[in-house]
């Protein structure tokens, strides 16, 4: 059991992380940068001092809104700080100070980045998604998945070696069968049921988690996507045939949940 300094130490960590975090959810969907300019009023586009750019503080500090023009800060800003937070601080209290509990961390992050993204934009912006795929992959050679078809089979002398074609196998046969679904979706209702940025966010699951977990994640987004989905478009009154799920939101939330779940697999 990791001290509580090391948890407190990792929940801050996440909370400055989830303050960039926020910029990249932000900027990325609208093709700017996250470097230049430093960070501003959406409305009134004043820069912001850094003592009102504290992680949580400052938007309680300020009730919610703009120091310059009063116009409301999203709720968004510090709920991703809080969740970022909370997760880094979850991944030390169960794999303790390891790389395993960095790997998590990172996994938290961009599931975290593509379900405001999707909730705000519906995109799903590269750097989340190819940019993870990378990560996955190499993660999945730093800590090692286990139970993967190459892992059991030991098809290799060096574990990371086995650990990486199962982290490739599972990114390219859970993103190809979605893709597969959005084809034949497409072809019999005659319009597009799928975005290619979610075939690209499953891909970049199971690079993380494997084939099993990457599989569980896509079925729990489906169910609750749809549960979910169907009730707010109810609730709205909103047209089912015309109205875009964020359905990388629901893979997000669930991605998160079965990586805790099972462990990440590793």
């Amino acid at each position: 059991m990791p001290d509580v300094v090391t948890v407190l130490i990792a929940a801050l960590a996440g909370l400055l992380l989830g303050s960039f975090l926020n910029v990249c959810v932000h900027r990325w969907p609208r093709d700017l940068s996250v470097v230049r300019p430093g960070s501003g009023c959406p409305r009134c586009s004043h820069g912001i001092a850094w003592y009102d750019n504290i992680p949580l503080l400052s938007f309680f500090a300020l009730g919610g809104r703009c120091r310059h023009c009063l116009a409301s800060i999203a709720w968004r800003y510090p709920l991703v700080e809080a969740l970022t937070a909370a997760l880094f601080a979850v991944g030390v209290l169960l794999w303790g100070p390891t790389l395993a509990a960095g790997k998590f961390a990172l996994f938290a992050f961009l599931q975290l980045g593509m379900i405001f993204s999707d909730l705000e934009t519906r995109l799903l912006p590269d750097q989340f998604t190819k940019g993870g795929i990378l990560l996955g992959l190499a993660a999945a050679w730093l800590v090692p998945l286990r139970g993967g078809f190459f892992t059991w089979f030991a098809w290799l002398p060096d574990p990371r070696l086995n650990s990486l074609l199962d982290s490739a196998l599972a990114a390219g046969a859970v993103s190809g069968a979605l893709w597969l679904i959005g084809v034949i979706y497409s072809k019999v209702r005659a319009r597009e049921g799928l975005g290619f940025g979610d075939v690209k966010m499953v891909a970049m699951i199971g690079a993380f988690l494997g084939l099993a977990p990457a599989l569980m994640t896509v079925f729990l987004g489906c169910i609750t996507g749809s549960a979910l989905g169907l009730a707010y478009i109810a609730w709205k009154k909103k047209d089912a045939s015309t109205y875009e799920l964020p359905f990388g939101s629901f893979l997000g939330a669930a991605a998160i949940a079965v990586a805790l779940w099972t462990r990440a697999n590793y």
